[in-house]
């Protein structure tokens, strides 16, 4: 009798490769991996302290522990940054190493871009090959918003980074059916939650579904096994979560954008729901379309082509027909392949993700910002390198050649459209992707020997990737800083605001919106220069600011978008005694409390938080903190208004009313534009 043993898993296993194969495909990944690292280092210091939100935020946490457990904003501990503080946590261990500047808060952004790059290239050619790896990995170092992304200090370089890596782990999922590997994802998405919060599960139900229907084990088991990559999330997320819900309130720094000192409520508000539906307490002002005579739609008009818009386009949309067309096309070539194939299920899976995501930041009514579309680069690279190689493995086949020509076709129009929208900038580009992209799309439903092939392959390589390099490279040289950043140059946008009705630029901003990349000079057009005064070797930075009086930026004590801009004489009096306050001083805002925590590396309390409409601390909290000789400076003129405190953006009744009662009690002093109240000198 024979017996034949049958294999545990029915998965089909990688093939080992050529060793011709082999031999091209490493120093070509070596090539992507240095190129990509040596692009996103250039011109870094460019951006100062980018988001001087959190690096504030990170020169506290490298101060104090506490503030790096519970991501503070100030290593007095008043209140956190309105996210979880695991983006932050690798900065902080960085100025821990070698100390407070540019370059060591950004640099682990840039290692996180690069990584993000290896993990494409390693999830993508598993199943489709090392062709399509590099030219995934390709295509995500050039996206623009990756490449500003990847160079700032939000917490998007590492949510991108996680929910790749939450891909990678799917990929070897469906593999082998290994538990372990789907524990491995949940971990992933956890940490993303710890990141960003409830935005990474925006790739949850296309890393379900892939593995619901393409795992090689039976229903009855791939059932558990998502149950228990949905325990490790709910671990890996949780334990910080109940950790701070549970911490007694007094002994602990408020939560920055919640209005009840909750993280629960920051997750499910402010940072959740609020963002689909845009009611979100504590924010600026909700979405959606404003009635007649209204400010216009805050964050720009939802609808399908949202992505396409002025705002959005130059930053994602260059290579999203061509990645739709890639995923239709791939799913059709799998044809009745089994329940079980690699490729399919990398296609369900990278496509889920681009679909879910995609339609999602079409149609949220909330907060959005042109930068959050990083997360679709990931989705748009991976369909990317998969259609190249599949489209030219089949190119034999007439409709296959015909569905080329159409996503060429698409890439062509898209390209003219957004270069278009910079006529300006490198004119003759859009002219030659014209020409290239029209040339290439009659080229590639022709068919071709394999030269002719492939130089229209080229071509089409030409006409997707040309604009995104150059959009690229402009952001790279091009510093950016500021709470909302864009990449490539500018294209009449309205940034954060909109159009207001009945005229261009908005909330006195010339232009339009809010940019937040410096002029040619150096001078940041965003309005603030967010360094907060002395920045390694430099004695002096104090720029003319375009756009520094107005609402959002501020003057020189900062705004609601801008840090403030102490000059060395204001740094001279904070840093005298400062040490020993708790906090060197106090202002409304926490950017206006940035820039001078910046310069003097002491504690500056933003009070109200972010948008200065956090109810932290209360007035009698307040008093008391100056009673008991906590606080040395009050600083006016902050980041709505005047010395009361205005009535702006995002203003709280609690901000305004320590505002008012600091004016009352103590007496103002006007240093180099900023007022400066000295609480223990009361009148």
């Amino acid at each position: 009798m024979t017996v034949t043993l049958t294999p545990p898993s029915t998965a089909v296993r990688p093939q080992p490769r050529p060793a011709r194969e082999i031999r091209w495909e490493y120093p070509a990944l070596a090539v992507l991996l240095l190129g990509t690292g040596i692009a996103y280092l250039c011109n870094l210091s460019a951006s100062g302290w980018a988001n001087s939100f959190y690096s504030a935020a990170v020169q506290a946490g490298s101060k104090s522990w506490a503030a790096f457990f519970f991501g503070s904003s100030d290593a007095g501990n008043s209140i956190t940054v309105d996210k979880p503080p695991a983006s932050l946590w690798l900065m902080e261990l960085s100025v821990r190493m070698f100390g407070l500047n540019s370059w060591s808060i950004l640099v682990p952004e840039v290692l996180l871009g690069v990584a993000s790059v290896a993990l494409m290239w390693a999830t993508v050619r598993r199943p489709f090959g090392p062709a399509a790896g590099l030219i995934a990995g390709l295509v995500l170092a050039v996206t623009p918003v990756a490449a500003l992304m990847f160079r700032f200090n939000n917490p998007d370089a590492l949510l991108v980074f996680l929910m790749i890596a939450a891909t990678w782990a799917m990929t070897r999922a469906v593999e082998d059916g290994r538990t372990r590997w789907l524990v491995l994802t949940g971990v992933c998405i956890g940490f993303g939650f710890l990141t960003k919060q409830l935005q990474v599960l925006l790739v949850v139900p296309a890393l379900a579904l892939t593995y619901l229907f393409a795992g090689p084990p039976a229903l009855g088991k791939r059932i558990p096994q998502l149950l228990a990559a949905g325990l490790s999330m709910i671990a890996t997320a949780g334990w910080w979560l109940v950790t701070v819900e549970l911490w007694p309130a007094s002994s602990r720094p408020w939560i920055g954008g919640s209005q009840h000192n909750s993280i629960v409520e920051l997750t499910l508000g402010y940072n959740g729901l609020g963002r689909l539906n845009g009611n979100e307490h504590g924010s600026v002002t909700p979405g959606g379309d404003m009635p007649p005579g209204g400010r216009g739609d805050m964050w720009g008009s939802t609808g399908i082509t949202r992505m396409f818009e002025p705002a959005q386009g130059g930053q994602i949309a260059w290579l999203i027909p061509a990645a739709l067309v890639a995923l239709v096309v791939g799913i059709l070539l799998r044809g009745k392949a089994a329940r079980t194939d690699r490729r399919r299920a990398a296609l369900i899976l990278w496509g889920g993700w681009l679909l879910v995501t995609g339609l999602t930041f079409s149609f949220m009514a909330g907060i959005f910002h042109q930068y959050y579309t990083v997360a679709l680069a990931p989705a748009v690279a991976a369909l990317v390198g998969i259609g190249a190689v599949a489209l030219w493995r089949d190119r034999h086949r007439l409709w296959v050649r015909l569905c080329t020509g159409l996503a060429v076709g698409l890439t062509t129009a898209t390209a003219w459209m957004l270069l278009s929208r910079s006529s300006s900038f490198v004119p003759w580009l859009r002219w030659s992707v014209l020409v290239v992209g029209v040339l290439a799309t009659i080229a590639v439903l022709l068919p071709a020997p394999r030269k002719l092939a492939l130089v229209a392959a080229f071509a089409a390589a030409f006409t997707g990737l040309a604009g995104p390099v150059a959009y690229s490279a402009q952001t790279i040289s091009t510093g950016h800083e500021g709470g909302i950043v864009s990449a490539g140059p500018n294209v009449g946008k309205f940034g954060m605001f909109g159009p207001p009705p009945g005229g261009e630029g908005g909330f006195g901003v010339p232009g339009g919106g809010i940019s937040g990349a410096r002029n040619a000079d150096g001078r940041n057009g965003a309005g603030s220069d967010g360094m907060g005064g002395r920045q390694p070797g430099e004695t002096d930075r104090q720029a003319t600011i375009e756009a520094g009086d107005s609402p959002m930026m501020g003057g020189p004590a900062g705004g609601l978008l801008g840090a403030s801009r102490p000059s060395a004489k204001v740094i001279a009096m904070l840093e005298s005694n400062g040490a020993e306050y708790t906090w060197a001083a106090a202002a409304i805002g926490s950017n206006s409390a940035a820039g001078f925590q910046l310069a003097t590396e002491l504690p500056v309390m933003p009070i109200g938080g972010f948008n200065g409409s956090d109810p932290s601390p209360t007035l009698d909290q307040f008093e008391q903190y100056v009673a008991d000789g906590k606080i040395h400076y009050f600083i006016g003129n902050g980041n709505r208004g005047g010395a009361d405190g205005g009535s702006g953006f995002g203003r709280s009744g609690t901000s305004s009313e320590i505002s008012k009662w600091v004016q009352e009690h103590f007496r103002a002093t006007e240093v180099d534009g900023i007022t400066l109240y000295d609480l223990t000198a009361a009148h």
